[in-house]
C-alpha cells in the first residue's frame, strides 16, 4: 500500500512560518546574561569612544539589558545625556555645562518658592540682572529660532537629534516662542508704520502663566513625593547610608515640609530629590508642566543615578518621547491606544470583534500601561531591564541604525520607537481565551490590574518581537495612512 506523503499548501505554509521562524533575542534559549562592566569597558577606545558608533553596544543593551553596576553611566548614553561618538573629554566637557544649566533652573526654582503666593506685577522688572533666569546666556530671543534655542540648551550631539525629535522636543526654555508667534511675526508687529507701543515681550507673558501654574504643580509634587512608593528603597545602594539631618536638609530646601516626623530618612530624601527635579522640569517643559504619573517615571532613575544633575538629564531624555503621554488633550495617549488596537486587529480579527462589540476596541483598558510603562505592572528590576531595551532601540533610531546591521545577529525585528506597544499588544492578545469570557469593558479592566506582579519581562518581550517581525511594516503605513487623514 503507498502512503500520499504529499504536502497541502496549508502544510508547507505552516512549515515555512515554522522554520522561518528564529528565536528572539529575549527567547529562554537565546538569553544570556546582561551587559557587564567587563564588556563595558571593552567597547571603548583608549579616547573613551564606543567602538563602531556604539552599533554594538546597543545590540548587547537591546538583548540583555544591563548589570545594575554600571547601569547609571549606561543610561547617559541611552538617554541621549552623551553622544554615542564622543570621547571622555567631550563627555566632561557636556557634563559641565549640563551641571551649570542643571544649577540656573534651581535657582530660579527657589526664587518661585520664596516668591511664594506673591504678585506677578513685578515680574518684568525682575527680568533685569538681579533675576537668575534659565539659560541667560542665551538671552535674545527675538534674534533666535526654536531650533537654535534647543541647540544651545540641550548641547546635545547628532545621537539625540532626528527628524522625528524635531516635533516631539518642545523641551524649551519659558521664554522661547510659541508657535502661535514667531519671531518675524513679533519684528513685524513692533515695526508697523502706526507707531503703535508694542505688547510685552513673549518671555514676559510666558513668564507670568508659567509662575500662575508653577503653583499648582508644586502642590501635586509634594503630595506625589510623599506618596511614591518605596520599591526603590532596597534597590538603591545608597539609601541607608541617607542621614536624617540630610534628609532634613534636603526637604526644607527645596521647601517640603508636610511629612510625617516618622517618615524614614531614605524615603524623605528620596522625595525632596523627586520635588527638586520635577519642579525643574516643569520650568524646563512649561508646555507640560508636570502631571501625575511623572514621579512614577522619575523614581527609577533616581534610584539608579545618585548625582541630580544627571538624573534630570536623563529625565529630560526619557520625556522627549514620554512627555506625549502628559498632554491635556491626550493625543498622544489617544496615538498609541490606537496602534495597540491596530496591532490586535492585524492580528486576531477575532479577539478584535471581540473588544468591538464590548466597545472597547479603543484599547482603553492599557490606558494605565502606555501612561506609565508598566511601571505597576512589572517588578522594579524587570521594569529597568523593559526601560533599556526601549532606550537601546530608541537610541538606534537616533543612531541611524538600519535594519541590516541588527539582522546579521539574527534579530529580525528592526528597531522600533513603539516596542512597548506591542508588548501591551502581546498581553492582551496572551489572554485572549480569558477576555473572551468577559462582557463588560469594566472586566477587562480588571483583569489588566490583576496582572501586576505577575508578568515575566523577557517572555513579554519575547512575544512582542513576533509581533514585531510580522506586522512592523503593516502597522507602520496604517499609522501614517492615518496621520494624513
Amino acid at each position: 500500500m503507498l502512503v500520499d506523503f504529499s504536502l497541502t499548501t496549508l502544510d508547507l505554509v505552516s512549515f515555512l512560518v515554522f522554520k522561518s521562524r528564529r528565536k528572539s533575542p529575549w527567547s529562554r534559549r537565546k538569553r544570556k546574561w546582561p551587559l557587564t562592566p567587563h564588556q563595558w569597558r571593552s567597547l571603548s577606545t583608549p579616547e573613551g569612544k564606543l567602538r563602531d558608533g556604539g552599533v554594538g553596544f546597543l545590540k548587547r543593551v537591546r538583548s540583555r539589558g544591563v548589570d545594575p553596576s554600571i547601569r547609571a553611566e549606561v543610561w547617559l548614553f541611552l538617554l541621549g545625556v552623551y553622544d554615542l561618538n564622543s570621547t571622555s573629554e567631550e563627555r566632561e566637557a557636556v557634563n559641565t555645562q549640563k551641571r551649570k544649566e542643571y544649577e540656573k533652573l534651581q535657582r530660579r526654582c527657589k526664587m518661585l518658592l520664596k516668591r511664594g503666593n506673591g504678585s506677578t506685577d513685578d515680574l518684568e522688572e525682575e527680568a533685569d540682572d538681579q533675576c537668575v533666569r534659565f539659560m541667560d546666556d542665551y538671552k535674545t530671543p527675538g534674534l533666535m529660532t526654536n531650533q537654535d534655542v534647543v541647540s544651545a540648551v540641550n548641547t546635545d550631539s547628532s545621537d539625540t537629534d532626528s527628524c522625528e525629535d524635531n516635533e516631539d522636543v518642545q523641551l524649551l526654555p519659558s521664554f522661547v516662542y510659541s508657535d502661535e508667534k514667531k519671531p518675524e511675526e513679533e519684528n513685524s508687529n513692533n515695526n508697523n508704520s502706526s507707531g503703535e507701543t508694542s505688547t510685552p515681550s513673549p518671555e514676559i507673558q510666558v513668564e507670568v502663566t508659567v509662575h500662575e501654574d508653577f503653583s499648582t504643580w508644586q502642590r501635586i509634587i509634594r503630595l506625589d513625593a510623599l506618596r511614591a512608593d518605596s520599591d526603590w528603597a532596597t534597590y538603591s545602594s545608597s539609601s541607608t547610608a541617607i542621614t536624617e539631618t540630610k534628609a532634613r536638609g534636603l526637604a526644607e530646601s527645596v521647601g517640603l515640609k508636610d511629612y510625617d516626623d516618622n517618615l524614614e530618612s531614605c524615603r524623605l530624601y528620596h522625595a525632596a530629590r523627586l520635588v527638586a527635579i520635577l519642579e525643574a522640569y516643569a520650568l524646563y517643559d512649561p508646555e507640560i508642566g508636570y502631571c501625575q504619573g511623572m514621579s512614577d517615571l522619575l523614581s527609577p532613575i533616581l534610584a539608579v543615578i545618585s548625582e541630580d544633575h544627571e538624573a534630570f538629564w536623563c529625565f529630560v531624555g526619557f520625556m522627549k518621547k514620554a512627555r506625549h503621554n502628559f498632554r491635556l488633550d491626550e493625543a498622544g495617549i489617544q496615538r498609541q491606544l490606537g496602534i495597540v488596537s491596530k496591532i490586535i486587529k492585524s492580528k486576531d480579527s477575532q479577539l478584535y470583534k471581540h473588544l468591538e462589540n464590548l466597545q472597547a476596541e479603543d484599547c482603553s483598558f492599557v490606558y494605565r500601561m502606555v501612561l506609565v510603562m508598566f511601571r505597576r505592572e512589572l517588578s522594579f528590576e524587570q521594569t529597568l531591564c523593559l526601560w533599556e531595551v526601549m532606550w537601546a532601540d530608541q537610541a538606534a533610531i537616533r543612531a541611524g541604525v538600519g535594519k541590516s546591521p541588527w539582522s546579521r545577529i539574527r534579530q529580525q525585528a528592526p528597531p522600533t520607537d513603539d516596542l512597548l506597544l506591542y508588548a501591551i499588544a502581546a498581553l492582551v492578545l496572551r489572554r485572549k481565551l480569558i477576555i473572551q469570557k468577559y462582557s463588560s469593558m469594566d472586566e477587562i479592566v480588571e483583569e489588566c490590574n490583576s496582572m501586576a506582579g505577575q508578568l515575566d519581562v523577557w517572555k513579554l518581550l519575547d512575544d512582542a518581537h513576533h509581533l514585531v517581525v510580522t506586522l512592523h511594516d503593516k502597522i507602520e503605513t496604517l499609522s501614517s495612512q492615518s496621520l494624513s487623514i
